[in-house]
């Protein structure tokens, strides 16, 4: 790999991103919340959804591929009571402190055919404005034949911290109604759109409707089967035991921003985190990795 990667920097609109190609991929990831912006292997269609509406704007979200969410994932008022009175803020981001901020590539290099990229989220010697202390968080990027993310949390306070964290994935799809998610079957979830009620999945999830959903005591693998561009994308974790899975459908589709009418149709979320009764509490001292190796697979 090495004799063909490329690492340089680019603009998405007025974002500074980091661009690696290689003989077999593409991956293309912003500074601002060190976001994963597309990654694409050679000869496939994208692993990684960014929708075509997409704006690269200071300080504003980016439609699709992976926002980290940290310290706290989603509404800060769905979070434990004891994440919750951690933070001194009035209103509270949703999805936490980091998404908007510049983040730092302290390290670009290419170790035995692995691009690794690190990025940091800049802090003071205090930690983060309305946080309780300092926590240093990184992501470390590797592209090989498969994608690994590791976002890693480091409690250098004097007491314990809670966080909660995703990394919110947006996976390109020919048809979201032509896949089905494997390795959900029988456990727990929090369907969010029936009053956060506690089921029960039976059988391969598959989609018919607006989906958003906090899925509980996963195995390590899921899969993500594509009928029309017959393909599995598997994604494993050993650090995350939840997932999110979120698809806007029609009508909800009509209301969001940097998202076309109809491109629910080519995008669905499953978002590797730590949430609900997997959040973390970081001892003093103390380091926690959230990890994803993503990867596709020909179906035959």
């Amino acid at each position: 790999m090495a004799a063909v990667t490329q690492i340089r920097r680019e603009l998405f609109g007025d974002l500074p991103c980091w661009r690696v190609l290689t003989a077999d991929a593409d991956l293309l990831v912003a500074e601002q919340g060190a976001q994963i912006l597309s990654y694409q292997r050679t000869g496939e269609p994208p692993l990684i959804w960014l929708s075509d509406q997409a704006r690269g704007i200071r300080g504003q979200s980016v439609r699709g591929g992976v926002p980290v969410c940290w310290p706290w994932f989603g509404d800060l008022a769905r979070n434990p009571a004891a994440l919750l009175a951690q933070y001194r803020g009035e209103a509270a981001p949703f999805h936490g402190l980091v998404r908007s901020l510049a983040w730092e590539c302290r390290q670009h290099e290419v170790v035995n055919d692995e691009v690794r990229l690190l990025f940091v989220c800049p802090q003071s010697e205090e930690g983060l404005p309305d946080w309780p202390q300092a926590v240093d968080v990184e992501l470390e990027i590797r592209l090989g034949e498969r994608l690994h993310l590791d976002l890693r949390s480091h409690n250098r306070g004097p007491r314990p911290v809670w966080i909660s964290q995703a990394l919110h994935s947006y996976f390109a799809v020919s048809d979201i109604r032509a896949v089905e998610v494997c390795g959900l079957e029988k456990c727990r979830y929090i369907e969010t759109l029936d009053g956060w009620s506690e089921c029960r999945q039976e059988g391969v999830l598959r989609f018919a409707g607006e989906t958003d959903r906090i899925y509980l005591g996963l195995p390590a693998r899921l899969e993500l089967h594509d009928g029309g561009w017959q393909r599995t994308l598997c994604l494993e974790s050993h650090s995350a035991h939840t997932a999110v899975l979120w698809n806007p459908w029609i009508d909800k589709a009509q209301r969001l921003s940097q998202f076309a009418a109809d491109a629910w149709q080519r995008m669905l979320c499953i978002e590797t985190a730590n949430v609900w009764d997997d959040c973390v509490q970081l001892a003093p001292g103390a380091t926690h990795s959230l990890d994803l190796c993503l990867w596709s697979e020909t179906r035959r």
